[in-house]
């Protein structure tokens, strides 16, 4: 919290709502010690509906020292005006015609509300906004007793939004619903959800009605590594850490839309409790599907998993799935098609911790298998949303390593505290999952270097907190294939996998022009060519004389040029080989121009060794044959010299 202001200062005119945020916060501290809790200062967050920030500050109950102090007060205190100014002044307001009342803040524990006159007609041109907040901490369970709105195929007309926050960050969206099927129950991953009801200028119906109540939730902590932590512009400009834990418990089941999210057993990650039966659907938003990853698992175990157990199904329906149990995560899980079924089951005895699972779909999880392409966050180059975790995995053939460049990078900026991308940030694994070695992690605008992975899989991570979004990032890669490039003084040897290039016939593989193509010997491409043929020419760098050459690797398919450059240089004088990548085309955006960027020097070590016979790579005779002159002319001329002398 920031320190306690002047007296001055806490009631400076109000400009904006940024700096009455500053004010409320200095407010809190600055009563720290001598008010009690929340509900005794008879604040609620419904008086503070349709207020200005500096009636909000003016007002008398927030200066009434009631009770006594308490550690508490200020966490309560902080996070409920801190949701009334940031929550409630943005976001969209009710609107609606002249007489009709609706919308509104419920922050009661549980409660129920409706569409205007309902059970009668709701109203035309109506847009209503219901913001519920309860304790922070705990979660917001959502019920619908009634539903029935005009339908329409993409529920363009009317329709009913609920958001997991606040409505007025698309990203939070869970669902929009229209027609006379009532949605799903639905629980927030945090103590905040929003519901927007939208009619038109034609056709009404009865309505909704439908019923809240708080869940049971994890107490939120500060300063925790590896939360969700979101910013507010404190005191004299500051930026000071929130930290805010989704709550997992008490959700049992409902259905997800978002881009990605969590789901967990219930009371997670205590002890689940028996005789449970959850069922939660992901559906992915448009044709794609759906992945899922488990970060934690232990459920009471048993050969064929008939006591509790975790049933993940391929679509709507009572469809087989496979079912999971003990304490050995399950594989990352892919839909067949845009939706996921996972059923949670326990029995009347035994359990354990549960289980912990992130979903994905939409924009926010990809697979690349093309040995080049692209890829940004969601809505690039738009802001991206909050509050989701993205992966795009890039996984080659067997052989490949994967270089990756950054086009473009804008993120939330490091945190002011910690000078570490706490908040929104992008990292890449060198692996297939986030449990691989970390190659980086980035936010802010700084570009980062190309990075090249050690093995042919590879995993950018997206994570976003509930605040503060920008551009996002824009990224290239290339399958670089390993190759192990050796000279001599008069000729270049380039071996490589043909497992690397499979299915590529040898002839797509050639140095300097299509004469000299690569020979397929024992699994492995081998191209064996002398200084002077294969377009080979002699320069000097750097004040050395080298000879380059140009390996080229064609993947050209479907009437889709995509030709790989290598270029190939050895130093004849030290016998030192190396090869670099180069861009061939405008794909890579600013790198292109610049070769430098773009080189790709793999270490000896680190080349792909050589298959069956082939192992035995022929060894350099030249220096051999060169003593061997020299010997014998040393030789001939001790023989001319007695020759002479016997003469």
């Amino acid at each position: 919290m920031p320190v306690a202001p002047d007296a001055d200062q806490a009631h400076s005119p109000v400009v904006g709502w940024g700096n009455s945020l500053d004010q409320v916060l200095d407010l809190a501290a600055q009563h720290h010690g001598q008010v009690g809790t929340l509900d005794q200062w008879q604040v609620t967050l419904a008086s503070l509906e349709g207020r200005e920030p500096a009636s909000i500050l003016a007002s008398p109950e927030l200066h009434r020292p009631v009770g006594t102090p308490g550690e508490d007060m200020l966490a309560e205190l902080g996070s409920r005006l801190l949701l009334a100014v940031a929550l409630l002044g943005p976001g969209p307001r009710a609107q609606a015609m002249k007489g009709i009342k609706c919308g509104g803040v419920l922050s009661a524990p549980s409660g129920n509300f409706s569409s205007p006159n309902f059970p009668r007609l709701y109203p035309y041109n109506t847009e209503c906004s219901w913001l519920i907040v309860v304790a922070e901490g705990s979660s917001v369970l959502l019920t619908f007793h009634a539903f029935d709105l005009e339908y329409h195929d993409t529920c363009g007309f009317d329709f009913l939004e609920i958001y997991n926050g606040a409505s007025g960050d698309k990203g939070n969206l869970l669902g929009r619903f229209c027609g006379q099927v009532p949605p799903p129950p639905f629980s927030s991953s945090w103590h905040v959800m929003s519901v927007v009801f939208h009619s038109d200028k034609h056709v009404a119906s009865r309505g909704f009605s439908a019923g809240y109540q708080k869940g049971k939730g994890v107490l939120a902590v500060e300063g925790v590594a590896g939360l969700d932590v979101w910013e507010v512009l404190g005191n004299h400009g500051v930026r000071e850490r929130w930290v805010q834990v989704g709550s997992l418990a008490d959700v049992c089941g409902g259905m997800l839309t978002g881009l990605s999210g969590v789901l967990a057993s219930p009371e997670y990650p205590n002890n689940y409790p028996n005789n449970l039966e959850c069922h939660w659907v992901i559906r992915a938003a448009g044709p794609t599907t759906v992945k899922l990853v488990f970060a934690d698992f232990q459920v009471e175990g048993n050969e064929e998993c008939t006591y509790d157990y975790v049933a993940v199904l391929g679509g709507p329906g009572p469809a087989l799935g496979h079912h999971y149990c003990g304490s050995t995560k399950p594989p990352t899980l892919v839909s067949r098609g845009h939706e996921l079924q996972v059923v949670f089951k326990s029995d009347f005895n035994i359990g354990g911790r549960g289980f912990k699972a992130y979903y994905f779909s939409g924009e926010c999880q990809e697979v690349y298998t093309a040995t080049r392409g692209n890829f940004s966050s969601p809505q690039y180059p738009s802001p991206y949303p909050n509050n989701i975790r993205c992966h795009w995995t890039i996984h080659l053939p067997p052989g490949y390593r994967i270089k990756v460049f950054f086009l473009d990078l804008d993120l939330e900026e490091p945190s002011s505290l910690t000078r570490t991308c706490d908040f929104d940030h992008l990292a890449a694994f060198d692996g297939a999952s986030e449990e691989a070695p970390l190659l980086g992690s980035w936010c802010g605008r700084h570009l980062p270097p190309p990075l090249t992975s050690s093995r042919n899989l590879l995993l950018l991570l997206l994570h976003t907190d509930r605040s503060a979004t920008r551009r996002g990032f824009s990224v290239a890669y290339i399958g670089v294939v390993p190759m192990n490039v050796s000279c001599s003084r008069t000729d270049f040897q380039i071996l490589i996998s043909a497992q690397a290039l499979a299915p590529l016939d040898r002839t797509k593989v050639y140095l300097g022009s299509r004469s000299c193509a690569a020979q397929e010997v024992g699994g492995t491409f081998r191209i064996q060519a002398r200084f002077d043929t294969c377009g080979t020419e002699s320069q000097r760098r750097n004040n050395t004389a080298v000879t380059v050459s140009m390996l080229y690797i064609d993947f050209s398919a479907g009437g889709q040029e995509d030709v790989h450059e290598y270029e190939v240089l050895c130093e004849p004088r030290r016998k030192a080989a190396s090869v670099h990548l180069l861009s061939g085309s405008r794909w890579l955006g600013p790198y292109d121009a610049t070769a430098e960027h773009l080189q790709e020097a793999p270490p000896r070590a680190e080349a792909e060794a050589p298959e069956g016979p082939v192992a035995m790579v022929a060894q350099d005779t030249s220096d051999i044959i060169f003593l061997g002159l020299c010997i014998l002319a040393g030789v001939l001329m001790v023989i001319a010299i007695v020759v002479l002398t016997l003469l």
